[in-house]
């Protein structure tokens, strides 16, 4: 359905996940705690207003990973392009059955964009 992230300044993360991802926003949120939901239904992002700043999590400790969105792999060449003109530093790995590309958000969740071969 979707995955809820706590976000530092929910308007920046709006307009990253609009502009970056291409994901439309769903919900208009009337409190904080209420979430704005980015994409489609079903399999979206849920951002909501952190009240506190956490600590930067260390390398493959514990907590979410990353986020994947599959795509086709004309969408994987394009998201290269388009990462690339917003100045997105970005890893590409290749995992033998998808090819994937990984960056972060504002907050430094990790997305994922892969296409399965």
């Amino acid at each position: 359905d979707h995955v809820s992230l706590n976000v530092r300044d929910r308007g920046a993360s709006i307009a990253w996940y609009r502009d970056v991802l291409g994901l439309e926003q769903r919900s208009e949120p009337r409190q904080d705690d209420w979430p704005v939901f980015m994409g489609a239904f079903g399999a979206c992002i849920a951002l909501f207003q952190a009240d506190v700043e956490s600590l930067e999590r260390g390398r493959e400790s514990t907590g979410l990973r990353h986020v994947a969105f599959a795509v086709s792999r004309d969408d994987l060449e394009a998201a290269q392009a388009h990462l690339r003109e917003r100045e997105v530093k970005f890893r590409v790995e290749d995992h033998g059955s998808s090819h994937s590309l990984y960056f972060r958000d504002p907050d430094r969740n990790v997305v994922e964009l892969t296409a399965y071969v």
